[in-house]
């Protein structure tokens, strides 16, 4: 009999080897006769600093006989709930059977296009993946180049290459939703010389050090069931007669296609422009834009732990806010011991980007301070009027930047009280930062925001949030400002036969695992409707 206990608390101290013990006791019988238990969800209960705990909600099976009435129980004053547990299962469709004469194209090796090309390959479509910068190997000699001042490589950066944007996004694994379909991407990311506790933790953490070898075994897992992978291979036009895809473009040659899948990623401008004269149904819509705050890490520890030195225990704290207003102001992305990274695509703009290891060891933590820009802010009504406005604030601050890719900075204090930042200030951002007006990098209506929010924060925080904290900017890269309309029972774009946008560049998603579940919906959608290709 399945069943799920939850609010099973564990002091910081105790193993998660207690947590069978613990699971009898509350059911009333023997360590014995749980035939099988594992952990659903974990997460900190950090309210009382007093009193730190994690807290648990497990699958338990026990033997068919065990007939105890499902009741409230009580551990440690906390309610512990038992209740019948059934997970949906999660399944995929019996194959179409509509032929395919070539194999499905996908535009890019984001999560999306990586979880689109991984269940099209298990089901026999062999798909081919087009990715316009390089192997994640190669991709990561180009960004240390960089970082170390060297020059900017369009194709080649920390947003285009193998793993798209998310291969030096951090690695959090967080998403809003639940489900099958969530649990078995965050398997496969297990999987795939990931962590086995992404599955359960309530934030899901790889670090940016993890991210190459997973997406290149994700690669290897592809190829090994038949799919291919073509790098520098930038897709610059799209075949369609009488509204439907014939093949694509690229800087490669012409490649058939009568399925092509854009997982194009939200920093693709120049495809957003392509698609844009092709006629698809392309619209604006809101996305992030703000400031990163760099923070010592030692003073987001104290105000989320108490004066317990518990970051041997727990890790680098993190934290989430929020200051409700006219526009509200919260973070986004927060990387406790982390690092601030550009996100840079194009050469001559510059915006910023925060990143961290698996073991959050910097001494700084940095977190995106953002608002959510509404279509009507962008100044005009034009599809790509958004990415407009990103380029606009890029440009200023590369300029501020030296054109040398310096990452503007100011202590947060000066910006409130709009005076100039003076002497050397601290960071994490590699290639050099140089004292300018952040001011300068953000539109009105976000510096509104910050100057009514940063204050607020700094007295919930008694003092803490601003102590020694620097602001960086901009932070323009959070989301896509734009959406290639679909529909949402066959995915396909309308008025475009073949064509479907997935991931965070199609307006869908939101972090990695919003936009692998999105391929991995849509890659449903094509296995239901094309029989798969002859094995080879």
């Amino acid at each position: 009999m399945p069943l799920r206990v939850r609010n099973l608390r564990l002091g910081i101290d105790e193993s998660e080897h207690a947590l069978p013990e613990h699971i009898a006791r509350v059911l009333g019988v023997r360590h014995g006769d749980i035939l099988h238990w594992r952990i659903l969800r974990k997460s900190l209960d950090a309210r009382d600093k007093d009193d730190l705990a994690f807290v648990y909600s497990v699958e338990v099976t026990v033997p068919p006989d065990f007939t105890q009435r499902l009741q409230w129980r009580h551990s440690e004053d906390v309610a512990v709930i038992i209740e019948p547990y059934v997970e949906p299962p999660f399944h995929m469709p019996e194959p179409g059977r509509e032929p395919l004469r070539h194999p499905p194209v996908i535009v890019g090796s984001g999560p999306a296009g990586l979880a689109a090309a991984y269940f099209l390959a298990q089901y026999g479509y062999r798909p081919l993946v087009l990715e316009r910068g390089k192997a994640v190997r190669e991709r990561v000699a180009d960004v240390r180049r960089f970082d170390a001042g060297g020059p900017h490589d369009p194709e080649s950066n920390y947003l285009f290459g193998e793993g798209g944007a998310g291969t030096f996004s951090d690695g959090k694994l967080t998403c809003r939703n639940s489900g099958p379909d969530v649990r078995r991407i965050l398997e496969l990311f297990a999987e795939c010389k990931g962590k086995p506790s992404v599955v359960y933790e309530h934030r899901p953490h790889l670090g940016s050090n993890r991210l190459p070898a997973v997406v290149k075994a994700f690669r290897q897992r592809i190829e090994r069931m038949g799919g291919s992978f073509r790098f520098q291979c930038r897709v610059e036009d799209l075949d369609i007669v009488d509204g439907r895809v014939r093949g694509v473009c690229t800087s490669s040659g012409y490649i058939q296609a009568e399925v092509v899948v854009l997982a194009i990623g939200h920093s693709a401008r120049d495809t957003y422009a392509m698609l844009l004269r092709r006629g698809l149904p392309l619209v604006p819509k809101p996305f992030q834009f703000g400031v990163r705050i760099e923070q010592p890490q030692e003073n987001v520890n104290r105000y989320q732990y108490g004066e317990k030195a518990l970051e041997a225990k727990l890790g680098a704290a993190d934290y989430c806010v929020v200051v409700h207003g006219g526009v509200d102001l919260y973070s986004f992305c927060m990387c406790a011991g982390g690092y601030v990274i550009p996100s840079v695509s194009e050469p001559e703009h510059f915006c910023t980007n925060g990143m961290s290891y698996s073991r959050r060891d910097s001494p700084f933590a940095n977190s995106g301070l953002v608002v959510t820009l509404e279509p009507e802010h962008f100044g005009s009504r034009h599809p790509l009027a958004g990415v407009e406005l990103q380029r606009r604030y890029e440009r200023r601050a590369w300029k501020l930047g030296r054109r040398q890719y310096l990452c503007p900075i100011q202590w947060a204090r000066d910006f409130l009280a709009e005076r100039p930042s003076r002497g050397k200030l601290p960071s994490s951002y590699r290639r050099g930062v140089v004292s300018a007006e952040i001011a300068e990098v953000i539109p009105p209506i976000i510096l509104q925001a910050l100057q009514r929010g940063l204050p607020v924060l700094d007295r919930r925080w008694g003092g803490l949030f601003l102590r020694e904290a620097t602001l960086v900017g901009p932070e323009a890269r959070g989301s896509s400002p734009v959406r290639i309309l679909r529909d949402e029972q066959n995915r396909n774009c309308p008025g475009f036969e073949g064509i479907y946008p997935i991931g965070e560049g199609a307006g869908y998603a939101g972090g990695i695992v919003s936009a692998a579940v999105d391929g991995l919906r849509t890659a449903r959608a094509i296995i239901a409707r094309y029989a798969p290709l002859d094995k080879p």
